[in-house]
């Protein structure tokens, strides 16, 4: 019974994560959109962000062992 609990309380606790940090990200994207000018800028800073991600999602991932 302790293992089902569990694992409800673990697929709770992952969509709201998901859902909160897609929200954070679409906020944040949005922001940098209007802030930033020219399309060069962007694909950098873009890319710089897809960089950091690709290193930050897993250590998030390990640390809330999903």
């Amino acid at each position: 019974m302790t293992g089902i609990i569990r694992e409800l309380l673990l697929r709770i606790a992952r969509s709201v994560v998901e859902a909160w940090s897609l929200a954070l990200f679409t906020k944040v994207g949005q922001w940098l959109d209007e802030n930033i000018a020219g399309r060069y800028v962007k694909l950098v800073i873009g890319m710089l962000l897809g960089l950091a991600a690709f290193f930050f999602v897993p250590v998030v991932r390990g640390i809330l062992g999903l």
